[in-house]
C-alpha cells in the first residue's frame, strides 16, 4: 500500500538516480535500495532479466538468495513470464510452485519490465513481504512506472553499447 505523496517521492528518487552518469548497473542496483528502504513491506527487491527461457538474477536489495536462475514458468517470477503479465500474490504458502528465497516471506509482486515500443519482456521487478496481502494495486502503480524507468534506460543503453 503506497501513498500518493510517497508513490512521488520514490518516482522522483528514481528518475533521479537513473540519470546519473555512472554505469547502469550501479544506477539499478541504487534504485533497487531505494525501493528496499523507501517500500514499508517490502523485506527483498530485485530484478530478474529474461534470458531466453530463465530469469537471471540481477541487482538487488535484502538477504542473499539461492535463486540466481529461474525457468519461464516456475515461481510467481517465472509465471509472471509465462502468462505474460505482473503477478501479486496475496499468501505465496497458497502457491504450489512457489519458490521460498526467505522462510519470513508471505506476499510477493512481481512486475514485467518491458520495451518501450514492442512490448518484449525485457525481465522484471519481484518484491518480497514479510506480511500477508502485503501488496495491492498503489504497489503494482508504483513499479509498473520504475519498470518504465527502468526499461528505456536498458534500450539506451543498448543502443550505445552497439
Amino acid at each position: 500500500m503506497i501513498s500518493p505523496p510517497l508513490r512521488e517521492r520514490i518516482l522522483s528518487e528514481a528518475a533521479e538516480i537513473l540519470s546519473r552518469s555512472f554505469p547502469l548497473e550501479s544506477r539499478l542496483q541504487a534504485v533497487m535500495q531505494l525501493l528496499h528502504e523507501q517500500i514499508p513491506h517490502a523485506h527483498w527487491v530485485g530484478i530478474y532479466w529474461l534470458h531466453g527461457q530463465e530469469l537471471v538474477l540481477g541487482p538487488y536489495a535484502g538477504p542473499p538468495t539461492e535463486h540466481t536462475r529461474i525457468p519461464v514458468g516456475r515461481g510467481v517470477c517465472g509465471t509472471a513470464v509465462a502468462e505474460n503479465q505482473n503477478q501479486i500474490v496475496v499468501d505465496v504458502r497458497e502457491i504450489t510452485n512457489y519458490l521460498a528465497c526467505n522462510l519470513e516471506t508471505l506476499s510477493e509482486i512481481v512486475v514485467l519490465i518491458r520495451h518501450p515500443e514492442s512490448g518484449e519482456i525485457l525481465g522484471q521487478i519481484d518484491v518480497d513481504g514479510t506480511a500477508v496481502g502485503a501488496f495491492d494495486s498503489s504497489d503494482e502503480a508504483l513499479l509498473q512506472r520504475i519498470a518504465e524507468q527502468i526499461a528505456q534506460q536498458v534500450i539506451a543503453h543498448r543502443k550505445y553499447i552497439h
